[in-house]
């Protein structure tokens, strides 16, 4: 069964669970998730871990992502996207056509930093073990808590009329949705809803390392495992530890290693990732102390 991350460039139209089910048969998996859902009118990058490396799938879970979003402003959507009910915004400003590429982004820099959002009501958070948007469907509002956002950066792409196009990296938990909705508002068009919505990157993966459906589809079984990318690359942000043929054996046995570490700068309870002499990825580890090494979620030898 293969182990390893798929990076899919998953096409719009269809639901994060559906491009899921079908990158799990094409690989044929017995298990597999993704780390971070798209709605269905989105596409872009959508890693998802197969067998082993689905026991790493977190670290991902509070990455970075980098969008690209192209929004209408002028008029708001019920769901936020194209998808939803439209109608035109209210309180227009009548000085919005007036505003020249300057303007806008320093309206756009206003955005920069932490802030607070109210998370939509089409969305797959949760109340009273419901999606909010089941409550939305029957046309129930839920008072939704604002959590804390950041937005790293962004950028104006194109403007024209009453379209245009962004690029947004944000800390987990963004919606790009409400983002477009806040920016129509901030630059006097009442409002905006995303006509398109790219993701470009997340952590340290990019859409250009991505492979479709279509073009997995079209490679022979056998060569179908091409496209994986080891487990491990999920936790290349931590520090790496090799240990030799006792200590491994010790480790996968569930003891704790006695050593004297290298990496006197890192703080207790740091992650790390453990290999063999050989050089094969044992899993992840924890540094209990200077000369302690626990294990605490390996791979299945």
């Amino acid at each position: 069964m293969p182990n390893g991350v798929f990076l899919l460039n998953k096409p719009s139209g269809i639901s994060s669970n559906r491009a899921l089910q079908i990158s799990k048969r094409l690989l044929t998996a017995s298990k597999a998730g993704h780390t971070g859902t798209l709605d269905p009118m989105a596409q872009g990058l959508l890693p998802i871990c197969l067998g082993e490396a689905t026991k790493f799938s977190s670290a991902l879970l509070g990455a970075d992502k980098t969008y690209v979003a192209v929004m209408r402003l002028g008029y708001v959507s019920n769901t936020g996207d194209a998808e939803g009910d439209i109608v035109p915004a209210t309180g227009t400003n009548a000085m919005t056509g007036e505003l020249d590429s300057q303007q806008v982004l320093a309206v756009l820099r206003t955005f920069l930093g932490r802030s607070s959002q109210i998370p939509p009501m089409f969305s797959a958070l949760k109340k009273k073990g419901k999606p909010l948007y089941y409550y939305a469907r029957e046309g129930i509002a839920v008072e939704r808590q604002a959590r804390e956002i950041v937005i790293h950066d962004i950028s104006l792409d194109a403007w024209s009329g009453s379209e245009m196009t962004v690029t947004v990296r944000c800390g987990s938990g963004t919606y790009i949705r409400t983002l477009a909705e806040d920016i129509g508002k901030a630059l006097g068009y009442g409002g905006a809803y995303l006509t398109a919505l790219t993701r470009t990157g997340i952590g340290l993966f990019e859409l250009s390392q991505a492979c479709s459906l279509d073009q997995l589809e079209a490679d022979p079984q056998a060569a179908r495992e091409q496209f994986l990318y080891p487990a491990d690359v999920l936790l290349s942000d931590l520090p790496a530890i090799v240990l030799n043929d006792i200590e491994a054996f010790q480790l996968k046995q569930g003891q704790r290693i006695q050593r004297t570490m290298t990496h006197s700068h890192l703080p207790a309870n740091s992650k790390l990732r453990l290999y063999d002499s050989s050089d094969r990825f044992l899993g992840l580890g924890e540094w209990i102390d200077s000369e302690t090494i626990a294990p605490k979620r390996l791979m299945m030898q």
